[in-house]
């Protein structure tokens, strides 16, 4: 019975954090180089949590919202919705990993200092069960195990309220000066 409960409150915190956060981010659109030039990566994600820089267009795509961007971590949720659905009637494999993609290279991108990008090199996703719009609300969870000066490494968890895992990724990254 507990455990019903704490995912009836996490899942009610979810809800609170996305609205929340769908308040404040309004716009999406690409960032001009001068906005964000002199910007750490975690200063940028502040900037667009606050609404003062557009959030990434692929968020509207795909109907998730950037939650949290702090040093070595980075959350999305979303919540799967018929629209997502493959043929066979599960959520499409690629919107999972586009929520796992956002969250672990994120999480890279929010620990790197002003000047310095970075571009997936590799991208690893598993699937441990069918995901529907019968899940509802879910949050990929991205966290960075090494920052080098040329590159990175982060995993990423999907998970439901419940603590319920769906998929999990890993990903390389190589960092750069930025243009």
């Amino acid at each position: 019975m507990n455990a019903k409960i704490d995912s009836a409150s996490v899942l009610a915190q979810w809800e609170a954090d996305g609205a929340e956060r769908r308040k404040t981010m309004v716009k999406s659109g690409v960032s001009r180089p001068e906005q964000v030039a002199a910007l750490s990566g975690v200063e940028m994600f502040q900037a667009m949590l606050a609404g003062t820089l557009p959030f990434a267009p692929i968020a509207e795509t795909n109907d998730f919202v950037l939650i949290e961007a702090n040093l070595e971590r980075a959350v999305f949720q979303g919540r799967p919705q018929l629209r997502h659905n493959n043929p066979l009637g599960s959520v499409h494999g690629g919107w999972i990993a586009t929520l796992l993609d956002s969250c672990v290279g994120c999480a890279v991108h929010a620990s790197l200092p002003a000047g310095k990008a970075y571009t997936t090199a590799e991208l690893k996703v598993n699937f441990v069960r069918a995901v529907s719009e019968r899940v509802g609300l879910v949050r990929a969870i991205g966290s960075v195990i090494h920052l080098g000066g040329r590159m990175a490494t982060a995993d990423g968890r999907l998970v439901e309220s419940d603590g319920k895992l769906y998929a999990h990724a890993s990903t390389t990254c190589f960092i750069f000066d930025a243009p």
